[in-house]
């Protein structure tokens, strides 16, 4: 499994690995059902959002000793590394207040369950909380794992060509690296 640091077509860093999104792996006997919707709705977040939730949570388990982070070498490793450090910590920073503001919102939802009819709410706001706790042990992880930074030439193409503005190319370019990397969706979280 490969992890990438890249920018989309408005400058902006994305993180997400090669393993396509999946629904998350929750199991509780009791009200299968509505924990069934829940995971559902957690799919509907937004495709950069979700990847890059579980790309943290694949760091998590990786085997490695040194992460392989591949990114478009078209800038120095170093400020690449810093950029990668700093990006880090803002996304430790706000994965510790949404989860602090989750908890706020947990026995607020939990009251629901006196209204007729499963508590959808609460079971979505749990599920979006493990996912957030399992992404910020990541988060921590990948802090303090040794990162492997791989330069590629295809994700310099598409920063060269976000760059230059030249919007006919990206799609050729996107399929090219969705090809390369055999990352499924890479429009989902670099274009659109």
């Amino acid at each position: 499994m490969k992890f990438f640091f890249v920018r989309d077509h408005k400058g902006r860093y994305r993180y997400f690995s090669s393993d396509p999104a999946k629904l998350v792996q929750v199991k509780f006997s009791k009200s299968r059902e509505v924990w069934e919707l829940a995971k559902r709705k957690l799919m509907l977040l937004p495709h950069r959002t979700l990847r890059m939730e579980q790309a943290f949570e694949r760091a998590l388990r990786a085997k490695r000793s040194r992460l392989p982070i591949v990114h478009a070498g078209s800038t120095d490793e170093s400020k690449v590394r810093l950029r990668f450090s700093l990006f880090l910590q803002k996304q430790r920073t706000a994965h510790i207040l949404v989860l602090a503001g989750e908890a706020v919102l947990v026995p607020i939802s939990a009251l629901a369950a006196f209204l007729p009819g499963p508590n959808i709410a609460f079971y979505a706001l749990a599920l979006l909380m493990i996912t957030q706790w399992l992404a910020l042990r990541g988060i921590n992880r990948t802090i303090r794992a040794e990162h492997e930074f791989i330069p590629d030439p295809f994700l310099a193409a598409w920063e060269e060509a976000v760059h230059g503005g030249e919007i006919e190319r990206y799609p050729e370019i996107l399929a090219t690296i969705e090809n390369a990397h055999n990352i499924k969706d890479i429009r989902k979280i670099l274009y659109k």
